[in-house]
């Protein structure tokens, strides 16, 4: 059974995973409040992607990879399947995206709340170990059940206390205290994941085929930061329910607009207005009945 190192670069690459995973909690805590103030379906569904985006995408996908980076097994080279590392990606921003819909649409229940969270959790675990999966080394890779079983559990665990957070979590200081214990959930769900690993390795190094972790980390750093940009540019930009709120007491105060005054007419006692159309095409002849002598 060959060695596993877990933090082969110290505490760097478990610092950047936490910190990754209260950034993209927070900024899916901020965009999932949106959703309930959003003042249609589509506006509802454009939040909710958002969210799904930074929870599923940067907090728990790209944690994950960013702990990776730390991963080392004794003797052989670790290389990662791209196609299935990108699906990974997609399982995890899928799961959230469903989640949040499942307890974001009707009356928010408790029934609404197990059931999202049951599904993210399923969702996030499917998300790791097929990140797993996509590894690629001179070895065989396997699992303890137990551990197995107690990561989805924790999954399951996180995902519900995220979407109950995403639903009922408003202001700056709860979000903040809301982001720092998902980051606690997501990073303990990942490292209790790991644990349960084994690499019997096999004899000699051989070629390994697959992406190596420097050809994966320049595109998986672009898309973080084009995506956290992207999120903090749609929350800057988009107003909120208080600036809804402000433009419609201002309106208020400034009151109806004044109603148009109807046109002045001068007064005719002799009837030089009738005379003045003398003469014209299509003007009848005024009668000793128009003007009567005075």
């Amino acid at each position: 059974m060959a060695e596993i190192n877990h933090f082969e670069y110290g505490w760097i690459t478990p610092a950047l995973s936490y910190a990754l995973s209260v950034l993209g909690s927070a900024l899916g805590l901020i965009c999932a409040g949106r959703i309930r103030t959003a003042g249609s379906a589509g506006q509802r569904a454009w939040w909710g992607t958002l969210a799904a985006w930074a929870i599923g995408g940067t907090a728990i996908w790209t944690m994950h990879f960013m702990a990776m980076l730390g991963f080392a097994v004794e003797g052989t080279r670790i290389r990662y399947d791209v196609p299935v590392t990108m699906a990974s990606a997609v399982i995890a921003v899928i799961a959230v995206g469903i989640g949040l819909a499942i307890v974001g649409t009707g009356r928010f229940s408790v029934v609404r709340l197990i059931a999202g969270g049951l599904f993210t959790g399923a969702g996030v675990a499917a998300m790791h170990y097929t990140g797993m999966a996509a590894m690629r080394l001179s070895g065989r890779i396997e699992y303890d059940t137990t551990r197995v079983v107690l990561s989805v559990a924790i999954a399951v665990g996180a995902a519900t206390v995220a979407l109950w957070l995403a639903m009922t979590v408003r202001r700056g200081l709860a979000i903040v205290g809301s982001a720092l214990v998902m980051g606690v959930a997501v990073n303990g769900m990942h490292f209790t994941g790991m644990s349960a690993m084994s690499v019997h390795r096999h004899a000699g190094q051989g070629d390994v085929a697959g992406a190596g972790v420097s050809t994966l980390l320049v595109p998986i750093i672009l898309a973080v930061v084009f995506g956290v940009v992207g999120l903090v540019y749609a929350l800057l930009a988009a107003p909120t329910a208080e600036d809804r709120a402000a433009a419609a007491y201002f309106d208020t105060l400034r009151g109806p607009a004044p109603a148009e005054a109807p046109p002045v007419v001068a007064p005719d006692p002799v009837g030089l207005r009738a005379r003045s159309t003398l003469g014209r095409p299509g003007t009848p002849f005024p009668s000793r009945r128009d003007n009567p002598p005075r």
